[in-house]
């Protein structure tokens, strides 16, 4: 029987990095925020009601998503903004669906920045959130991003809030350390993961 592992986390916490290692522990990983930037070009379907609802401007010139203008579109409409992933969200489900498929092993784990926000937590058997203090995630996306301290906070602002997501996720790991400490969070992790499974089991 296959188990899907959600990761999540917000922006700066190290997600990314998190599933990253995870993959080289062996256990398959669908980046869902990577594979939907795939979707929205690929997707003619997915385009045309993305042009209906932003317009034309949504894809540039050479038919490439336009993720600058996206971004400043949606940035201060919460409505069109939830419009926009009531859209996205179920062609990327449906690939990831088709990837479970797909997949031999029994652990999968799917990396989404809107676990919790989309409720897609509630179609996973567990759930991981990747945390960090504010002023480290702040300082990590301004190298990044080449953000202003402002503009960082602005985007962590409108997340939902780290207590809230801790509170609803079954496993946290904390990233304000080094890699090595970070690998070392994650592998005890998988462990308490595959044992609460045995334990369900047994």
């Amino acid at each position: 029987m296959k188990k899907i592992i959600g990761i999540t986390g917000g922006i700066g916490s190290g997600k990314s990095t998190v599933a990253e290692i995870i993959e080289e522990f062996g256990y398959p990983v669908y980046y869902s925020d990577d594979l939907a930037k795939e979707i929205v070009n690929n997707d003619a379907e997915l385009q045309l009601k993305i042009r209906a609802l932003l317009g034309d401007e949504a894809y540039d010139a050479s038919g490439r998503y336009d993720r600058a203008f996206v971004a400043q579109k949606v940035f201060d409409n919460v409505n069109q903004l939830n419009q926009l992933n009531s859209l996205i969200h179920p062609a990327v489900k449906k690939d990831f669906e088709r990837w479970v498929e797909d997949q031999d092993e029994t652990f999968l784990f799917k990396e989404t920045a809107l676990l919790f926000e989309l409720k897609l937590h509630e179609a996973c058997d567990r759930s991981i959130l990747v945390t960090a203090d504010d002023e480290i995630r702040i300082r990590r996306v301004m190298e990044r991003d080449n953000k202003t301290t402002g503009q960082v906070q602005a985007i962590i602002n409108r997340q939902m809030p780290e207590n809230e997501k801790a509170a609803m996720a079954d496993f946290v790991i904390f990233n304000n350390e080094g890699f090595a400490e970070l690998r070392n969070a994650t592998n005890l992790v998988l462990k308490q993961l595959v044992a609460s499974f045995d334990q369900e089991n047994s």
